[in-house]
């Protein structure tokens, strides 16, 4: 008999002052600061950074990655939880 493991997920949320434009569990979160191109996976340890401009992808099993192409934003992972605030 075969089980299907959940792959772990993680809390990502990307807003602005004034809208959401994502909020949900992912599988992992891509972006952009001034060392390159970086992923965020469940587990993560504590992380702050500034996101240069760049797409911030977000990938969710069995959905299209979620692309928002981005100017800058902060990006603060904790606890299974990402959030970028984006600077608009």
């Amino acid at each position: 008999m075969s089980q299907t493991a959940e792959k772990p997920k993680m809390h990502v949320k990307i807003y602005a002052p004034f809208r959401t434009y994502f909020d949900g569990d992912a599988n992992s979160v891509s972006a952009k600061n001034r060392t390159g191109d970086f992923d965020i996976l469940p587990h993560h340890k504590n992380f702050i950074t500034l996101l240069i401009p760049c797409d911030v992808v977000v990938r969710v099993d069995g959905k299209p990655d979620f692309i928002l192409p981005i100017n800058k934003a902060f990006m603060h992972v904790k606890a299974d939880q990402a959030i970028v605030f984006l600077d608009v």
